[in-house]
């Protein structure tokens, strides 16, 4: 860590530098603000230890040509005539620490310390930022409905209010809801994805909720549930179609009164959460069959948000399609360049029954695969099936023009087939539809396979 001493006493600079260098930083001393700044501009620091009170120059003016040249280094000041007022003043201009002279050798080398960990923990925190970007990407988007969504996210984000996002498995529902998070207040508290058809039906509250210790055979200890673990940020309900009734009633509650009950206990807890479900069901449709409560549906359907397939979205096709590209490049050392015009064709004729989630699997087999600067249409087996490439150019016939029968086929189709992958095991056929092994059984039950 380099350290940049400025002080005009001779004596301080020479006994900060002793005893810093001891501690192993690097110091460099200066005897005056107008030296320091001529340093600066040749040497980066971490930290600076500037006294206040010096001439030309003094620490408060130093600090104000800190402040405009936009600095990384953490100040601390240090005076032996401060004031409340002064070290209020220096908090103001953006110093992280203010010592009064004179001082213990322990109170600067334990400022100093917390202020690494500061440092420290603000670097983590920067890393975590563009691992998250780096797994989610911005909400791109160049469709007219895209655009109306994005303008959307932007106005209700700082709502605490209820918001239902829809539309087809892998169309980037959750991309939508952790960008309102982004955006919103509650930014820099968690982000709390929650599968709701991955979870088993009697782990559910549990995991939600909690449990106090002894509510149940391996409940050995207290533990906080998911919304507790989002408290004062955003909890995200994926697949929220696939909650049993009974907890339907009890995620009501928590979005009536803001407050949940953990398992086994008496006691409520007050949560401050914003919630933010999706799914791929038709809700509506699910409530006449009496399969979701219509009271929780209007409570989480304040702001819908329905998400269209790609196939709709055609003009965002060629910008995330680059985006990926650029992602899987860097992340596997692929020197690729861009996608050859006959490969675009390609991606833009294709109907992507699986959405986003296709398109990036897609490229980023595109990238392994491809040995030129430019991703060529031999590099996207998703075409080579059926030895001719599957677009929408091609003559179909339908027996329906029916979108929901049509999709009821392809689901049909889809399931068959997995099935007949994995022998029948349902398990192993619910991960490759990338759907919740309940929610397998479900349609195996509701299209009689």
């Amino acid at each position: 860590m380099r350290i940049l001493v400025i002080d005009d006493e001779e004596s301080m600079r020479h006994m900060l530098s002793i005893m810093l260098k001891k501690e192993g930083y690097h110091v460099v001393c200066a005897e005056s603000a107008e030296v320091a700044l001529e340093v600066l501009e040749k040497e980066g620091f971490e930290f600076i230890l500037c006294d206040i009170k010096m001439p030309g120059i003094d620490g408060l003016e130093f600090l104000k040509r800190l402040k405009e040249r936009g600095t990384d280094a953490t100040v601390i000041m240090m005076s032996a005539y401060g004031t409340i007022d002064t070290a209020v003043e220096c908090m103001k201009l953006g110093a992280y620490d203010y010592i009064s002279k004179p001082f213990k050798t322990d109170e600067i080398i334990l400022t100093l310390r917390k202020a690494q960990e500061r440092e420290r923990l603000r670097r983590e925190n920067e890393r975590l930022k563009r691992q998250d970007m780096e797994r989610y990407p911005p909400l791109y988007a160049k469709d007219k409905k895209m655009l109306e969504i994005v303008a959307l996210v932007e106005r209700i984000a700082d709502y605490d209010t209820t918001v239902l996002i829809t539309g087809e498995t892998g169309t980037g529902k959750e991309l939508v809801a952790r960008t309102i998070h982004s955006k919103s207040s509650r930014r820099s508290a968690p982000f709390v994805p929650v599968n709701c058809g991955a979870i088993p039906e009697g782990l559910m509250e549990s995991e939600l909720f909690g449990h106090t210790k002894g509510a149940f055979t391996d409940a050995v200890r207290t533990r906080n549930g998911l919304f507790q673990e989002a408290d004062g940020g955003t909890i995200f309900l994926d697949e929220v179609g696939e909650l049993p009734k009974e907890l339907q009633v009890k995620l009501l509650r928590v979005l009536q009164e803001g407050e949940i009950r953990r398992v086994g206990d008496t006691k409520t807890i007050k949560v401050d959460v914003r919630v933010i479900a999706a799914t791929s069901r038709d809700l509506e449709e699910e409530i006449k069959e009496g399969r979701f409560r219509e009271d929780l549906y209007y409570r989480l359907n304040v702001i819908p948000i329905k998400v269209p397939p790609l196939r709709e979205r055609k003009e965002d096709i060629e910008l995330l399609a680059g985006f990926f590209l650029e992602r899987y490049s860097c992340r596997y050392a692929k020197k690729i360049r861009g996608i050859s015009p006959e490969a675009m064709e390609l991606l833009l004729a294709y109907h992507w029954p699986g959405n986003v989630r296709e398109l990036e699997n897609v490229m980023e087999r595109a990238v392994i695969l491809e040995d030129k600067e430019v991703i060529t249409p031999e590099s996207l087996p998703i075409f080579k099936n059926t030895g001719k490439h599957t677009t929408q150019k091609e003559e179909e016939t339908y027996p329906t023009l029916s979108i929901k029968k049509a999709e009821e086929e392809l689901e049909k189709k889809l399931i068959k087939k997995a099935l007949q992958i994995t022998g029948g095991n349902r398990t192993k056929a619910a991960k490759l539809l990338e759907i919740s092994h309940r929610a397998l059984l479900y349609k195996i039950k509701n299209y009689g396979l």
